[in-house]
């Protein structure tokens, strides 16, 4: 009885209007094809391998293929319905952008805390804070699935993650606590737990030793390997030159001395990620804080273009980008617009991040951390683990939007995003998880299809970049 007046309740709120809709998933293969072909071709003349690599790892499971295309995600939110639960306040916030299960994992902050957080800012761009949880609610569908786990539990580990989510913004409400909370091992169980503690036992100078070596003159310098390749003279050259650049985009206040940005080395990464493939990432060796070899600092260097959350503001056909970020902000400068992502959503950042231009490319820098430990989906093979991880997956996303509002910035976000989406939520909790999962079983769904529509093409030989 209680479920049927729980679906007439659901049925008047959607009649009144205060819940979206969903739209049912079809094939649509042509248009799958074309998206790919048109976020990838203006790659394929600087690293084509890398996109060849791109479309193998994509053909792996639903769960790769969606990783690799979030810009089909936000050209999607262009035509879907928009949620009943978003308001002026809450229609332009910090995204995470690329919102799933593997962006997040152990990382060791710069004040020495080991945690769980976000560890990926490429396409932090400002949205509607739902696309955040949408995009990470079919991520969670799809590595159920992936994992064997039934529809009915997939459905309730989104539930867990939403009142994870929501629970936590409610406890930041009318506080700064948002400001010193961290996900440790002291109050993490489970997968998270044990992610944190492997993260606190690794080193630099395992790590050091894993990339580099001392050449013949006794320099420290990369090793090459076959993902790690060295650059070309002109390439080198016009890295270095871009250093000072890169220093310069540094606050002075975390600004270390000139000489421990020496550039060492330089290799370009190949075979990195997923949706960043095709695009440039170097590694580069500097002196850091001494002379000796023990301390040396590796920096991503890492090619930006425009947010893939930015394509939900523009028509296919436009050539600009005017979203929903002041370019002001980050002066035009994508690099620049992926460190204040950065900066904006994480406490204690890591000093190194900056950004500069090379070639008229943009990139952001950031140290390639020796203690960073990638989540593992697929260690989450019961429901109990599942529920256990997204609950603290949950509570990273609310701290990412609750301390990128104006406690970040006031002149980008004049609001509190944790009072805001609270407040918009709290009376219909129910209704808005609902919401949510219908549109991630009816998404998932559609990253079925599309999926589909990819392995077909790949096999039959269409071009896709």
């Amino acid at each position: 009885m209680l479920k049927h007046i729980s679906a007439i309740i659901f049925v008047l709120i959607f009649i009144l209007g205060l819940a979206s809709p969903v739209q049912a998933a079809t094939p649509r293969s042509t248009w799958v094809e074309n998206e790919i072909y048109q976020y990838n071709h203006p790659f394929a003349s600087q690293l084509p391998q890398e996109l060849a690599t791109k479309m193998q790892k994509m053909k792996a499971s639903p769960f790769a293929f969606y990783r690799g295309t979030d810009h089909i995600f936000y050209r999607d939110m262009q035509t879907l319905p928009s949620s009943g639960f978003v308001n002026s306040s809450t229609s332009a916030i910090w995204l995470g952008g690329d919102m799933h299960l593997q962006n997040l994992g152990g990382i060791r902050d710069s004040n020495d805390n080991n945690v769980f957080d976000t560890t990926d800012f490429d396409e932090g761009y400002l949205g509607p804070y739902v696309w955040d949880l949408r995009r990470m609610a079919v991520s969670i569908l799809l590595a159920a699935k992936e994992n064997g786990l039934n529809s009915s539990d997939a459905e309730d580990i989104v539930r867990n993650f939403l009142d994870a989510y929501l629970n936590k913004m409610s406890d930041f409400k009318g506080t700064n606590d948002e400001l010193s909370y961290r996900l440790e091992s002291g109050n993490t169980n489970g997968v998270v737990k044990d992610l944190i503690q492997e993260a606190s036992g690794k080193s630099r100078s395992n790590f050091l030793s894993n990339y580099t070596l001392l050449n013949n003159s006794g320099n420290q310098v990369f090793k090459t390997k076959k993902k790690l390749q060295p650059v070309s003279s002109s390439a080198y050259s016009d890295i270095a030159g871009a250093m000072s650049s890169y220093i310069a985009s540094i606050p002075s206040s975390k600004r270390y001395n000139n000489s421990s940005y020496t550039l060492k080395d330089i290799r370009i990464k190949l075979g990195s990620g997923i949706g960043s493939l095709g695009k440039y990432r170097y590694y580069l060796l500097i002196e850091g804080p001494s002379s000796a070899t023990d301390d040396d600092r590796i920096l991503e260097m890492k090619q930006e273009g425009s947010s893939a959350v930015a394509m939900a503001f523009r028509p296919p056909e436009a050539i600009a980008v005017p979203g929903l970020l002041p370019t002001s902000v980050y002066g035009n400068q994508e690099g620049a617009r992926v460190a204040i992502a950065t900066k904006a959503m994480l406490s204690n950042t890591d000093p190194l991040v900056g950004y500069t231009t090379v070639s008229n490319i943009p990139f952001m820098l950031h140290e390639k951390s020796p203690y960073k430990v990638d989540f593992d989906y697929t260690l989450l093979t019961t429901k109990s683990k599942f529920m256990d991880a997204v609950g603290y997956v949950g509570k990273v996303v609310a701290k990412n939007h609750a301390i990128s509002d104006k406690d970040y910035d006031a002149a980008i976000i004049s609001v509190s995003i944790d009072k805001e989406v609270t407040d918009i939520v709290s009376r219909n909790k129910a209704v808005f998880k609902e919401e949510i999962v219908n549109f991630a079983v009816d998404y998932a769904t559609q990253v079925e299809y599309d999926y589909t529509s990819f392995v077909n093409a790949y096999n039959q030989g269409v071009r896709l970049y």
